[in-house]
């Protein structure tokens, strides 16, 4: 291996087990490469009859060339003696838990800390992670020494959260505003992922040796299969038309039909920008997703409410809130309104969400034209590339959208599947043929009327 430069580090590749990259021109001066992709400087030496390792740091806070230049003031130290790893170590095993919470923070706030598909963590999910670390982590593990946790100490504090010892209920910043922590199995799941990642971290920056909340059994994920029956969908359109008689309801009673009609995330409808509507195309191009850029194909009710609407356009925001250009932020509070007391009080807008995709499937599409359509990212259409979508998935984005519009508009369907039936197929294959070979001819005709 040559000189450690910032293109040979990029280009290594991840492997089943770590593994070194070591620099020629200063012995000692290598690259650790870890199994989940991160990569950290270090040097490597004998001090006392024992080789001893030094972490300097992860790739990206460092580059080579500061990592080669911290690597020989390290080095020249141990010729005269100093043993830096042994130093490190009595620093960190005095580390607590807080303390290592505080470090990531303040990574994670650098955006320094990567999230899924590997892109720093977005905003939402920081305030998220935030919370959880000050609520539970903090509370039941702050003082403990990092060294010192074990597999059966972080089992224990799973169960207390799960109990709700962390149960508590505080004032936050926002006027009136207060937060309720409540415990139980999903924050316990969730808040010993989280903690899991924390400790990784740890690993990573050469505080402990080993993750000791690997292998811990989390309970599993509450599975949420509420979903809209097609008569509850026309108990929806009805509230619908009743809020929108209140004029302050009417932005979030179309922003709640938009989520009913494609699917998308409530955050995604909410935040949409125009630059992100392609009418031309029938798709939605969000810039920032939960599974990043995505593409999503909206059915042609939702095209033409996107027309209709951009001829009063103001801003950048397709529902634009009040004052400066931003996005319209009273949807929380006018979704309480609208449903509070309802018959479908305890709907949220996920419910819209699996409903869609649950419509979609009664209507015989795949799993994965579903994915496709409402952005999972196993199935999602990413590609900047891309300016056409599949034929198909427009076919199936009217269907599904079509659908829901009649239902919300109090249509009662008698046939609750799309067959497609042999006739059907014949004479749709029918009228593309006619077509296809009218505009032909005609083209023909054109052409020898020149000609002449």
């Amino acid at each position: 291996m040559a000189r450690l430069t910032k293109r040979i580090v990029d280009a290594v590749d991840t492997r089943e087990n770590d593994y070194f990259v070591w620099d020629d021109d200063l012995p000692g001066f290598g690259l650790r490469v870890f199994t989940s992709g991160k990569k950290s400087y270090l040097i490597q030496y004998r001090a006392a009859g024992r080789t001893r390792r030094y972490t300097i740091g992860l790739h990206g806070v460092w580059t080579p060339e500061t990592a080669r230049q911290e690597a020989k003031v390290q080095l020249g130290r141990i010729a005269q003696g100093d043993n830096p790893a042994e130093e490190r170590q009595l620093d960190h095993k005095a580390m607590t838990v807080k303390e290592l919470c505080e470090l990531y923070l303040k990574d994670l706030e650098a955006g320094l800390i990567l999230g899924k598909g590997g892109r720093p963590k977005k905003a939402t999910t920081i305030v998220t992670d935030t919370g959880r670390i000050q609520r539970h982590i903090i509370p039941l593990l702050g003082t403990r020494r990092v060294k010192d946790l074990s597999k059966a100490e972080i089992n224990r504090v799973m169960k207390d959260i799960i109990a709700g010892k962390t149960r508590i209920s505080v004032k936050t910043k926002k006027l009136r505003g207060r937060s309720i922590v409540r415990g139980g199995p999903g924050t316990a799941t969730r808040t010993i992922g989280l903690l899991g990642g924390i400790l990784s971290y740890a690993v990573e920056a050469g505080i402990i040796e080993s993750n000791p909340s690997h292998g811990i059994r989390k309970p599993r994920y509450e599975v949420r299969t509420r979903r809209l029956t097609e008569a509850e969908y026309r108990t929806l359109g009805e509230m619908l038309c009743e809020a929108a008689k209140n004029e302050k309801y009417l932005t979030s009673v179309e922003i709640i039909r938009q989520i009913a009609l494609t699917g998308c995330r409530r955050s995604e409808i909410i935040g949409l920008k125009w630059d992100e509507v392609d009418i031309e195309a029938s798709c939605l191009r969000l810039a920032d997703s939960k599974e990043g850029k995505s593409i999503r194909p909206v059915g042609l009710p939702v095209v033409e409410f996107m027309e209709a609407r951009a001829k009063e356009r103001d801003g950048s925001y397709v529902f634009p809130g009040l004052g400066d250009d931003n996005a319209f932020g009273s949807f929380p509070n006018h979704w309480e309104g609208i449903f509070s007391g309802s018959p479908l009080a305890g709907v949220t807008p996920h419910v819209l969400r699996h409903s869609f995709a649950s419509i979609a499937n009664d209507l015989g599409f795949t799993e994965v034209t579903i994915a496709a359509l409402v952005g999972h990212s196993k199935g999602s259409v990413t590609s900047k590339y891309i300016h056409t979508l599949d034929t198909a998935l427009i076919m199936a984005a009217d269907t599904i959208a079509g659908y829901v519009q009649g239902l919300l508009d109090g249509i009662e369907f008698k046939q609750t599947a799309y067959a497609l039936d042999r006739g059907s197929r014949r004479a749709a294959l029918d009228r593309f043929l006619n077509k296809a070979v009218g505009e032909g001819s005609r083209k023909m005709e054109e052409g020898t009327a020149i000609a002449a």
